[in-house]
């Protein structure tokens, strides 16, 4: 069944949520998933409904309506079944002091492997008794099915002498 991609970015306020799961309830869009957030004042969200080809057009329509509510609200339909090429599934933890360059680092050792990256959360926290920052990100990934656990905690560890990088499957099961 085909399903519509939904991108919201906009000044966080209470009922934006509400507001985009009206216009798929009302049109009988089945609301698969979603990630959202509160960064900075602003709200960002990414929400995957499923439905008919014109259910999904109606939603999408109505959601231009939604613009005086100051969200910029982009859809992309997609008709494909979702696939997972590669091999399994794993979550990485990448703890370290914070430095600028960081992601940057961290995501060009996960191409440079060949890993796709599913779902990437990150922050800094102020380290304990006044030590800096510290940089913290999980990630759910997929490696390539040529690539060992062992390879990709290697090149992880290789980025700075600091992190400290956990390895584990994701869901507690090995894809």
């Amino acid at each position: 069944m085909p399903s519509l991609i939904i991108t919201l970015v906009g000044p966080d306020k209470p009922g934006l949520v509400e507001q985009v799961s009206n216009v798929a309830g009302e049109h009988g869009g089945n609301w698969l998933e979603s990630r959202m957030c509160h960064l900075a004042g602003q709200f960002a969200g990414i929400v995957q409904v499923s439905g008919s080809s014109d259910v999904l057009k109606a939603i999408a329509a109505d959601l231009e309506g939604l613009d005086d509510s100051g969200l910029q609200i982009q859809t992309q339909t997609d008709d494909t079944a979702a696939t997972s090429e590669g091999g399994q599934t794993w979550s990485v933890s990448v703890v370290g002091n914070d430095r600028p360059g960081i992601v940057r680092e961290l995501s060009s050792a996960l191409a440079g492997q060949s890993v796709n990256v599913e779902e990437l959360t990150t922050h800094c926290a102020d380290a304990p008794h006044g030590g800096g920052a510290i940089f913290r990100a999980e990630a759910q990934v997929r490696l390539p099915t040529d690539l060992t656990i062992e390879q990709l905690q290697e090149a992880l560890e290789g980025l700075a002498s600091d992190l400290m990088v956990d390895v584990s499957p994701a869901g507690g099961s090995e894809g």
